[in-house]
C-alpha cells in the first residue's frame, strides 16, 4: 500500500468513525427525549405534572379539625344488618373544577372536604359506640396499610375488621377492597367512627371498627 492510500484509508476510518460517533449521540438523545416524554404523559395522568389535587397517592399529614358548628340532625344510620333497601347517599357541593363531589382531601392544603356537619349528623349516630373496642394499630401517615378483602359491609387488612357507614355507600363504590392502600384518622366529630383515606382517590369515608 503506497503512502497516498494509507493516508486515504486512515481519513475514511476516521470519517466512518466520526459517523458511528454522531449515530450512537443521536440514538442517546432520541432515548433520552422518549423517556422524558414518557415521564411527562405519566404525570399528566396522574395530574398534569404536577402533584394531584385529589388522591394521587398523597396521604394528609393529619386528620380533620372539629367541625366549627353542628348540622341539623338527621336520619340515623341503621345498625349493620339492618340496612334499609336504600339510602341518602352522601355528596358534598364540588369545591374545585376536577374534584369529585364526595368527601375528599385537597392536596394542597389538607382541607378535608365535606367533613363538617358536626357532631349532631345523625348519619352517624351509634347506640353502642365503641362496641368492639378501639383501634390501636395505628393513625396518619405513618400507618399506611393494604386492604386485603371484603366489600362496604365487612373489610379488612391485617387482623382488623371494619365496615363503611351506610350513608357513605357512594364514596366507597370505586375502592379495590384486595390492593388499595388506606390510613386510618380518629374521628374528631362522630363518636364510634374512624375515618379510612383512601390515597389512590383522595376520598375517605366513615368506617365502624369491628375488632381483631
Amino acid at each position: 500500500m503506497t503512502p497516498v492510500e494509507a493516508r486515504v484509508q486512515e481519513s475514511h476510518r476516521r470519517i466512518v468513525a466520526r459517523e458511528n460517533d454522531v449515530k450512537r449521540i443521536i440514538g442517546l438523545s432520541l432515548l433520552i427525549c422518549m423517556v422524558a416524554f414518557a415521564q411527562q404523559r405519566g404525570g399528566e395522568q396522574r395530574g398534569g405534572g404536577k402533584p394531584a389535587g385529589v388522591g394521587g397517592g398523597h396521604v394528609p399529614a393529619r386528620g380533620p379539625a372539629p367541625a366549627k358548628a353542628s348540622a341539623p340532625a338527621r336520619a340515623a344510620t341503621p345498625a349493620a344488618g339492618r340496612q334499609p333497601a336504600a339510602v341518602n347517599e352522601n355528596h358534598v357541593k364540588m369545591d374545585q373544577k376536577g374534584h369529585p363531589d364526595v368527601p375528599h382531601v385537597d392536596a394542597k392544603n389538607d382541607r378535608w372536604v365535606g367533613h363538617s356537619s358536626g357532631a349532631n349528623d345523625a348519619h352517624y349516630r351509634m347506640d353502642q359506640p365503641w362496641a368492639h373496642g378501639h383501634f390501636s394499630g395505628g393513625f396518619g401517615p405513618q400507618h399506611v396499610f393494604n386492604l386485603a378483602g371484603g366489600n362496604r359491609e365487612r373489610f379488612w387488612f391485617g387482623s382488623y375488621y371494619w365496615d363503611v357507614a351506610a350513608f357513605d355507600y357512594n364514596i366507597v363504590g370505586d375502592w379495590n377492597w384486595s390492593g388499595d392502600q388506606i390510613v386510618i384518622y380518629e374521628d374528631p366529630d362522630h363518636i364510634g367512627w374512624y375515618l379510612a383515606y383512601n390515597p389512590r382517590l383522595g376520598t375517605y369515608a366513615h368506617v365502624e371498627y369491628l375488632g381483631g
